[in-house]
């Protein structure tokens, strides 16, 4: 057993589904999707309400893929308010309507949360796959301004729109988002696969903390601004969900229970499936929650070093991808020995590419699905 103090989950992510109308190529759903079609009933989900509840989580985070398929949302979310879970829905908002917005504040939704892609309409459906996604969202989001719901802009950044920040801020400001959040690629799931069309150049980087700071002066107090540098252009890793199993729990379409959303994409660790076992159980004693939770399990130079209480070791998924190994050094810490990666890859994004970006979408995953099992079998 690791020296670590016993400690609760905070929050919970609930993928619903992994079916979405749009294809954006950073999306975080594994790449292999496509297999994972076994999908929780809506009695499943509120049980895990109900064991999430009394293991002390306090908000629910919905989303998928699109949450807005699964035709039991608002029973899900009445199950999440009759708990008193705070509860937040992440949607691409092109099926929303005003009748459903309607439904959904009357079961007690307290937040929505819209994606949009770039402030051109153009580039923005580009980067969804999704002809005519643009005019749709905004006017999603003004429906949810219409029901009162507070409103989240939610924009992912990358190479491709991070010269549009100027006028991405002055979207959510013209919709009256009450808070923005610009969330810059992290690069696992799709993200990976087209790395060398979405890693930004510093030059943009730099830009784009300028407008920022600006843009978070002159709009204080009408609208919250949330932008963190991205984790290639750091000098240390930042917390991963601060800390692996230590505040936040993710449970997937098909009930696998994660540390995060993205750690299903370690390929050599097992995760256990809500439908085999409590939620309390898995957090508490399942080996893949315990592995890297606290700073026993850190090698060197995490172990020595001053900034393992504050990032952890950075991120566990991140080390995997890029090195193989879940248990080293993320190479985004200028410390670690495999930190070439990413100097290498920064490197690489200076150049100009000619090829097109991989759509999340199901003919591809299956396409990956195959070439990873074929990989597998050599």
């Amino acid at each position: 057993m690791m020296n670590t103090p016993l400690l609760y989950p905070y929050s919970l992510l609930c993928e619903l589904t992994y079916s979405c109308p749009l294809q954006c190529p950073y999306c975080s759903n594994p790449v292999n999707f496509e297999h994972y079609t076994n999908e929780l009933d809506t009695q499943e989900w509120q049980r895990i309400l109900d064991e999430a509840a009394a293991l002390g989580v306090v908000q629910v985070h919905f989303s998928g893929g699109e949450p807005l398929l699964r035709k039991d949302i608002v029973q899900i979310i009445k199950k999440a308010r009759d708990l008193n879970l705070y509860s937040n829905l992440s949607t691409g908002g092109t099926l929303l309507t005003e009748k459903l917005v309607r439904e959904l504040r009357s079961a007690g939704l307290d937040s929505l949360q819209i994606s949009i892609q770039d402030a051109d309409s153009l580039n923005s459906d580009y980067i969804s796959g999704g002809l005519g996604s643009f005019d749709k969202k905004k006017k999603a989001a003004l429906l949810v301004k219409n029901a009162g719901f507070p409103l989240t802009i939610n924009v992912v950044l990358h190479k491709q729109n991070l010269d549009n920040i100027e006028a991405i801020i002055g979207l959510a400001e013209d919709i009256g988002a009450e808070r923005l959040e610009l969330a810059n690629t992290q690069f696992n799931g799709w993200a990976l696969k087209n790395r060398n069309l979405l890693l930004p150049t510093r030059t943009q980087v730099e830009h784009a903390v300028s407008v920022v700071e600006s843009a978070r002066l002159r709009l204080k107090g009408k609208m919250e601004i949330l932008y963190v540098v991205p984790d290639y252009f750091e000098q240390y890793p930042k917390p991963c969900l601060y800390g692996w199993g230590r505040v936040f729990m993710t449970i997937t379409s098909d009930g696998i229970v994660l540390p995060c959303q993205a750690a299903r994409e370690i390929s050599e660790l097992q995760f256990e499936n809500i439908r085999n076992k409590s939620l309390e159980k898995i957090w508490f004693e399942s080996e893949s929650f315990c592995i890297f939770r606290g700073t026993d399990w850190m090698p060197e130079p995490c172990r020595s070093c001053p900034q393992k209480v504050i990032d952890f070791g950075g991120c566990r998924c991140q080390a995997f991808l890029l090195t193989g190994n879940a248990a080293v050094t993320d190479p985004v810490c200028s410390l670690s020995p495999h930190h070439t990666l990413i100097e290498q890859a920064l490197k690489e994004t200076k150049k100009r590419s000619q090829e097109m970006w991989i759509y999340r979408n199901e003919e591809e995953s299956k396409r990956w699905t195959i070439k990873s099992l074929f990989d597998n079998n050599k």
